[in-house]
């Protein structure tokens, strides 16, 4: 009897699509650029929305965030929603997630309770004896922290007194700030380093699945390069700022863009219009100018993160290949959403869909069954995973999983499964609640109760620095293209049952 195909899924958090060596040789991924070298590298994968929590809840729903609900940072997943996790153990499967989750929010209240919240965040004693079903993994080991957030607890802070790290709350921040936030280099030891504890702990349930000889879904969560820009010795020296290109806004670019745009270039801009009732701030709505030699610094850091992580995420593959599972296992590497060290002028991230915000690395492999060595501009999306995972498996997908299954395109028997992408967006109630259609070649974003937008070719403007939108010549390919937008929204409405009867 064949054995079940596994699956593993390995993610960063905030990473930019070409911070990965085998595009950019100015940073080193020897083990991601291993991972494309003997499987299929997608140089146009993008998000379903460019922050954490919409985008992750999408990768275990096959739902876009307008239809699992959690549509913006500070929502929760809601325990409810059916997630790709319980059709992994409904067929007999095991299924894992160790390190970063971020379903729901850093507050709880009585109406949406949260676990991943303080004060319960940081009661060791609550999480090593913690052995529910968390959205569809029977096992989880979990944290909440980037770098040294004072939000660091849960499993990552059991396993640190494991070690012998008796005194780690020294390397991290406080609530109350007593513990001074560190800059560039973290103090703490790599063999404490949260890179570590994920791939040991990965490793650890890698050898159970095949000490049982269980077929299983494993979820390794990285948390890096997710700023601060923070990375222990000697990765902190690993690059040097004066070698690498720190990108630059183009003058005039933002003349014609949305205002929020252009605001991010003032010293002491006003965002208060953006303010509503039921929102809760608007990440990215703050001044973006910074100094270059300052950003250099942190791009240096940034790389030194990535290789960092690339290390560890090499010693899983390299386990579970050890192991014997390499021909039956599909690995797929991504990240939740881009980063901004300079484009267009933009730090970190915000409500600009620009392709550094959008597009995201994308490697998948299986020998035998996934093409090797090929690059491919197949589109891809995030929300995608959950219903290709399940095709994958020969586990039948969920009527309500809205995402295409990719299964055709992995394995190189189809050219593509979708021609456009859809970005979602919507971080205040009315004021920043926008979409993005990605076509071919075009790329349109609407904003809901404004008559500006952007409209850009992605062919003749690969940088997206002349924005159409108000351009008098490209008024027919605008409607053209509203036109689009809205045929891939109706399509991709969910079904959750086919038509059983004719009334």
């Amino acid at each position: 009897m064949a054995k079940k195909t596994n699956i593993l899924l390995i993610t960063s958090d905030q990473q930019h699509w070409n911070t990965l060596g085998v595009l950019n040789p100015e940073i080193k991924t020897p083990n991601l650029d291993r991972l494309a070298k003997e499987g299929t590298l997608y140089t146009r994968a993008y998000c379903p929305n460019p922050t954490c929590t919409p985008t992750r809840a999408s990768i275990i729903t096959g739902q876009y965030p307008s239809q699992h609900g959690a549509y913006s940072l500070g929502t929760k997943l809601m325990e409810d929603r059916h997630t790709v996790g319980e059709d992994f153990m409904e067929a007999g499967y095991r299924t894992a997630l160790v390190g970063k989750a971020h379903f729901q929010p850093l507050k709880s209240t009585e109406e949406y309770p949260s676990l991943e919240a303080y004060p319960i965040l940081q009661d060791l004693e609550f999480w090593k004896n913690y052995d529910e079903t968390f959205y569809g993994f029977d096992h989880v080991e979990l944290a909440r922290n980037h770098t040294d957030e004072a939000h660091v607890g849960q499993h990552y802070a059991l396993w640190l007194e494991e070690k012998g790290c008796e005194n780690w709350r020294d390397y991290f921040r406080t609530p109350t700030g007593k513990v001074e936030h560190q800059k560039h280099k973290w103090l703490i030891p790599e063999e404490f380093h949260y890179n570590t504890w994920i791939a040991e702990r990965s490793n650890a349930m890698l050898d159970e699945f095949a000490a049982k000889d269980e077929p299983f879904f494993l979820w390794a969560s990285f948390f890096d390069p997710h700023p601060d820009y923070l990375v222990p010795e000697p990765w902190d020296t690993m690059y040097d700022p004066e070698k690498i290109t720190v990108p630059e806004i183009f003058e005039g670019e933002h003349d014609v863009n949305p205002p929020h745009f252009q605001k991010t270039q003032e010293e002491k801009p006003d965002f208060s219009y953006l303010k509503e009732e039921g929102g809760n701030g608007c990440h990215g709505c703050h001044s973006h100018l910074h100094d270059k030699k300052e950003l250099a610094k942190d791009i240096a850091i940034y790389y030194g993160m990535v290789s960092c992580m690339d290390k560890y995420i090499g010693k899983i593959v390299d386990r579970l290949d050890e192991l014997g599972m390499k021909e039956n296992t599909l690995i797929v590497f991504s990240t939740d959403h881009g980063h901004f060290f300079g484009q267009h002028g933009l730090v970190r991230k915000g409500p600009f869909h620009y392709e550094d915000m959008v597009k995201i690395p994308f490697i998948v492999r299986q020998p035998g069954t996934v093409p090797a060595g090929k690059q491919s501009d197949a589109m891809q999306s995030l929300v995608d995973l959950a219903p290709s995972f399940l095709k994958h498996c020969g586990i039948e997908v969920p009527n309500e999983m809205t995402g295409v299954d990719q299964t055709p395109v992995w394995k190189g028997e189809e050219e593509e499964a979708r021609d456009h992408v859809l970005v979602e967006n919507r971080h205040q109630p009315t004021t920043i609640n926008h979409k993005t259609y990605i076509g071919k070649r075009y790329k349109i974003t609407v904003y809901y109760g404004q008559d500006y937008g952007e409209v850009f070719d992605l062919h003749e403007d690969p940088c997206e620095v002349k924005n159409l939108w108000s351009s008098p010549e490209h008024q027919e390919l605008k409607k053209d293209l509203l036109l689009k937008f809205m045929h891939a929204e109706m399509g991709k409405e969910p079904i959750p049952m086919p038509r059983i009867s004719g009334a």
